[in-house]
């Protein structure tokens, strides 16, 4: 798998060139990204990258990859990052890593993003992977509730947790938020809840990432399937 994972960050390459502002994912797969493209820097290739994570940042200056924000310049060029799921509209499920609000800022900030995974994240509908939701832990309660208000409207329903870390306590996001995942079984309209949930206030973002990604390189043992948005 992490093979798999390898080859599809190396075809993402391909649509790296010079001079480019790149936006940097998180996670196993955006890591081999990271590492792959520090090689390219270090036989001359010149980007600048935005780190959607301060362990990608860490993984960017160990390889030597130039990095930058969002304050200083005023968009990226590209962004590759990973998934947790992907359907055919090209439509995420993201935040297994806890970093998704951070990802969708630098998505957003992006001409285009490519989205590199192995085959097995490819889904018919999303939700068998359970949505990462960042919240503020003040009021967490009532947020909670609103959060299942937005399920029932939206036609979903399934158990909420809050996430732990290796601690034992609430796992803490980079932006100091905690995550509740909601695990759903299957999301029969994303873009109708992701719009719903986008309202509550105690919600900082969602997981669900729609009309982001422009196209997703797929690795499988087959070879690499390469989709392109409609």
């Amino acid at each position: 798998m992490d093979d798999l994972k390898r080859q599809a960050a190396a075809r993402a390459l391909d649509y790296v060139s010079d001079g480019m502002r790149l936006g940097l994912g998180t996670g196993s797969t955006a890591k081999h990204f990271v590492e792959l493209l520090g090689a390219r820097v270090q036989a001359g290739l010149k980007v600048i990258g935005v780190p959607t994570s301060e362990a990608t940042r860490a993984d960017a200056q160990r390889c030597g990859v130039p990095l930058t924000t969002l304050d200083e310049i005023d968009h990226l060029d590209l962004t590759v990052d990973g998934t947790d799921e992907v359907d055919s509209d090209l439509n995420l499920i993201k935040g297994g890593g806890g970093a998704l609000l951070r990802e969708k800022i630098v998505a957003a900030a992006s001409d285009r993003m490519i989205v590199i995974a192995d085959d097995s994240k490819w889904v018919d509908a999303l939700g068998r992977f359970p949505l990462p939701i960042e919240v503020v832990p003040f009021g967490l309660g009532a947020t909670r509730r609103a959060i299942e208000a937005s399920f029932a409207a939206s036609g979903v329903s399934g158990e909420i947790s809050l996430r732990k870390g290796k601690d034992g306590h609430a796992f803490v996001t980079d932006g100091g938020h905690w995550i509740v995942d909601a695990h759903l079984g299957r999301i029969p309209d994303a873009r109708r809840l992701a719009a719903s949930l986008s309202l509550i206030p105690g919600v900082m973002e969602h997981g669900l990432f729609i009309g982001l990604a422009s196209t997703v390189i797929l690795a499988g043992a087959s070879g690499i399937r390469v989709v392109d948005r409609r």
